[in-house]
């Protein structure tokens, strides 16, 4: 679904992602680990599009598609959707009508699923005005899940999340990513930030990176590498390749 060739990414002239390369194929959920200003919100921008991320050298191909230079609103008809870790506030936009504008699914499923995240008595309210940790996380789970994307990228999910809201988005996400059906019969494939690993809990990944300093430094069994990373840091995996 999205292959990532020798990408070199430059923000505000300073070049932040060096040289990256992956592949996440049908189906399958990928997780990026690493240290605070490493690159990986820089990563996850770069690939939905947002022009603070230049592309200076590599390609982002999705479904076949070469979309490097493909603005974000042409990714997202393509079937991108992010979930941010520090969305903006939209004063003056309602989450309601936001949510049935871009909506993939129907309006009439929309209420069900407000319900199901407790969203519906925010559903009046601008979007993310106000909002919690735990409401924004909702509001932005909600958001995708009507938006229905078939690659979906989620940014600490699980930051400023409390126990009782990190269960619901959890099992939204995996619902979203189609984790009930076996891989081969998947449509969705994704691409997560994580800090803690809470995530993990609800969704099983399938391969797991390491970026430091804008560097893949190491890939594999994403729970090997949280385990790895919980007991000895990030230095172990510098260390590993040197």
């Amino acid at each position: 679904m999205l292959e990532i060739e020798n990408l070199h990414v430059e923000v505000g002239g300073r070049e932040v992602i060096h040289g990256v390369s992956l592949t996440i194929k049908d189906g399958q959920t990928h997780v990026l680990l690493g240290p605070n200003g490493s690159g990986k919100t820089t990563l996850l921008r770069t690939i939905m599009g947002f022009s603070s991320s230049k592309v200076t050298e590599g390609k982002i191909i999705f479904n076949g598609i070469d979309v490097t230079d493909k603005p974000v609103h042409e990714r997202a008809k393509l079937g991108m959707g992010i979930m941010f870790q520090r969305p903006p506030t939209i004063s003056g936009l309602k989450l309601g009508k936001f949510i049935n504008a871009t909506t993939q699914i129907g309006t009439e499923k929309i209420p069900a699923l407000a319900e199901k995240l407790n969203m519906t008595k925010f559903m009046d309210r601008d979007v993310n005005a106000g909002f919690s940790g735990g409401e924004i996380k909702r509001s932005e789970i909600l958001q995708l899940t009507v938006q229905n994307p078939t690659f979906v990228m989620l940014d600490e999910p699980e930051s400023g999340v409390d126990v009782e809201n990190m269960a619901l988005i959890g099992e939204m996400s995996a619902a979203l990513l189609e984790k009930d059906q076996h891989i081969v019969n998947r449509t969705k494939s994704g691409l997560i930030i994580t800090h803690t690993g809470y995530i993990l809990d609800y969704i099983d990944a399938d391969v797991g990176y390491v970026l430091i300093d804008g560097y893949m430094r190491c890939s594999g069994n994403p729970r090997e590498i949280l385990k790895s990373v919980k007991s000895s840091g990030y230095r172990e995996c510098i260390a590993c390749q040197k």
